[in-house]
C-alpha cells in the first residue's frame, strides 16, 4: 500500500482500486454476513456467534493486507474514499485523482455488496433487514450505542487509520510491510468499534450494502460518510505535521 504511484496508467489504478474494494467488501462484509450469525440476548440485543467480532475483525484485517499486496502496487491500494482524501490532505496523494478513485472504489464496493446477496439469498429465510453487514446508531448498533458514540469513534478510529498508512508507507518505514501494518490496523479498529457502530471507517463500505438493505440502513448512512471523511482529513492533517 502506497500513497504514490508512480508511472502506472490511470486505467489500470482505477482497476486496482475496484478491485480491491471489491474484495473488501466481500471478505469482509461476506463473513459478517455469511460466518458470523445473529442471535438474540435475553435483552432483544443481538449478538455475533460463529466467528464473531474476532472473525469479523480479522476479516477486514486480511482484506486489506491481501488486496494491499495484491493490487496496492498499482493503485497505492486505498479501498477506502476516507482513505484517498487523507493522504490529499497529507500532501501524499494528488486532489486532482480523489474524485475518481472514489468512484472506482464506490463501484467495486457495490459490485461486492451485490455478489454477496446474490450469495446470501441462496439460504432460506435471508432478508436484508437482518442487517446485511450495514452500519448502524442507536436502536441499529449492535450494542444499542447513541449517535455521539457513533460519531467519535467512527472520525476518531478513521483518523487512527490514515495515520498509520502515512508513516507504513513513509520513505524511513521499513519496506514491505505497510500491508501488514494496514491489516493490523483496521483489525485493531474493529475490534473497538464493532459494538458501537458495526465498524466503517470507510464510506464505500458503508453506502454499499445499504444500497442493498435501504430502510433504515439507508437511513443511517450519511453519518458513515461524513464521520469517516472527517477522520481521514484529521488524520491527514495530523500527518502532515508530524512528517519530517
Amino acid at each position: 500500500m502506497r500513497a504514490t504511484t508512480g508511472t502506472v496508467s490511470t486505467t489500470r489504478r482505477l482497476g486496482a482500486e475496484l478491485v480491491g474494494t471489491f474484495w473488501l467488501v466481500v471478505a469482509g462484509c461476506g463473513t459478517a454476513v455469511l460466518a458470523a450469525t445473529a442471535t438474540a440476548q435475553a435483552d432483544g440485543r443481538p449478538v455475533l456467534v460463529g466467528v464473531g467480532y474476532l472473525g469479523v475483525a480479522l476479516a477486514f484485517g486480511l482484506a486489506v493486507t491481501t488486496a494491499a499486496y495484491g493490487v496496492g502496487h498499482l493503485s497505492g491500494g486505498h479501498f477506502n474514499p476516507a482513505v484517498s482524501v487523507g493522504l490529499a490532505v497529507a500532501g501524499r496523494f494528488s486532489w486532482r485523482d480523489v474524485p475518481a478513485y472514489v468512484a472506482a472504489q464506490l463501484v467495486g464496493a457495490v459490485l461486492g455488496a451485490g455478489v454477496l446477496l446474490a450469495v446470501a439469498s441462496g439460504r432460506p429465510g435471508f432478508t436484508t433487514a437482518d442487517g446485511f453487514a450495514t452500519n448502524g446508531f442507536g436502536d441499529r448498533s449492535p450494542q444499542q450505542y447513541g449517535l455521539l458514540a457513533a460519531l467519535v469513534v467512527e472520525v476518531v478510529l478513521t483518523a487512527v487509520f490514515v495515520l498509520v498508512i502515512v508513516g507504513a508507507t513513509g520513505e524511513r518505514a521499513p519496506k514491505g510491510f505497510a500491508p501488514l501494518a494496514i491489516g493490523l490496523t483496521l483489525t485493531l479498529i474493529h475490534l473497538v468499534s464493532i459494538p458501537v457502530t458495526n465498524t466503517s471507517v470507510n464510506p464505500a463500505r458503508s453506502i454499499a450494502p445499504a444500497l442493498f438493505a435501504g430502510g433504515a440502513a439507508l437511513g443511517q448512512v450519511w453519518l458513515f460518510v461524513l464521520a469517516p471523511l472527517a477522520g481521514g482529513v484529521l488524520g491527514g492533517l495530523v500527518a502532515s505535521r508530524l512528517r519530517p
